[in-house]
């Protein structure tokens, strides 16, 4: 099918495109050998002194090197778990008051009352634009570093990473969720209001859950970005974490010359890979239980605007 973006390539273009793959694929692995594998052999980060700690169990370190993994992705998901549940009931309730005042617009009411509702939309705009554009680590160092001045200060630094990630996060989740609730038909709200429900008896009773499971897929993939946002608390507060605790090891492990960086940092990366695999494989299972249950994801507007012109030319 032709899409309005671009023409149809020909048979030349093809026969172009098949030819550079055929190309590319020696040419990187020539790439790969030389500028990759070349320059870590020579630096001996494959002999098996340095993988040893990681991959051979009867090695006198390998117990101590699990175990802190152990405890730092214990960490790692106790911080994921609170903020994702903070972040979801935060942004939930933040979508829900700016679906409220959006609302409220097309009622008539005296010029105090309205000049309320415009500051509160204004306050819940800014409010939402200054955590979304805030940098995470940003975000993270001003929790660590202000609640303390205010008198807010804990003893267990999970808490001031849980804070940060809430604030950025849940006005993401605020935001997927409020343009969930916008994208559904409009027969939904004026069904609502037909059978005599309030404006925000609409939004929590019958835009809400239908918006939850219909931005589902973007909601995990949010999930996906807190899970790995974590790694930033062993950075900025020292919390434990996955990587924190692979930073300390490879800083232990260099007192006694063993070089372990690399080793080390590459399998705590294939572990994020494999959790956020995980991840990304139940976001596209559960849409395609929800396709087929008939609820579907709400497209982008390029995408939702490229399929109307695309349905009006046929």
């Amino acid at each position: 099918m032709n899409s309005v973006l671009y023409d149809a390539p020909g048979p030349r273009t093809r026969l172009i495109t098949i030819i550079a793959s055929i190309v590319a694929v020696p040419v990187l692995a020539y790439a790969a050998y030389r500028w990759i594998y070349v320059p870590l052999d020579q630096h001996h980060q494959f002999d098996g002194k340095i993988w040893a700690p990681i991959v051979n169990p009867g090695n006198q370190y390998f117990p101590m090197v699990w175990d802190r993994w152990q405890t730092g992705w214990l960490n790692t998901l106790k911080a994921a778990g609170l903020s994702i549940v903070a972040s979801l009931i935060v942004g939930s309730l933040l979508a829900l008051l700016r679906r409220q005042l959006l609302e409220l617009r097309i009622f008539r009411m005296s010029p105090l009352k309205r000049l309320g509702l415009n500051s509160t939309r204004s306050a819940t705009r800014t409010w939402v634009e200054v955590w979304r554009g805030t940098p995470v680590v940003t975000t993270l160092f001003f929790v660590f570093m202000v609640l303390p001045v205010w008198g807010i200060d804990f003893d267990d630094r999970l808490w001031f990473l849980v804070i940060g990630l809430t604030l950025y996060n849940s006005v993401v989740i605020g935001e997927i969720l409020r343009s969930g609730m916008d994208g559904l038909p409009a027969g939904q709200r004026e069904a609502a209001f037909a059978v005599g429900l309030r404006p925000w008896q609409t939004s929590w009773l019958v835009l809400y859950p239908q918006a939850l499971r219909v931005m589902l897929p973007s909601l995990i993939s949010q999930v996906v970005v807190i899970l790995k946002d974590t790694s930033l608390g062993g950075l900025i507060i020292s919390y434990e974490e996955a990587l924190g605790v692979s930073k300390q090891m490879v800083e232990a492990f260099h007192s006694y010359n063993i070089d372990i960086g690399i080793p080390m940092y590459f399998s705590v990366g294939v572990m994020y890979i494999v959790v956020n695999y995980a991840l990304s494989k139940l976001a596209q299972y559960l849409q395609k239980r929800l396709s087929k249950s008939g609820y579907k994801a709400v497209e982008p507007p390029v995408t939702a605007l490229v399929s109307q012109a695309e349905a009006s030319a046929a």
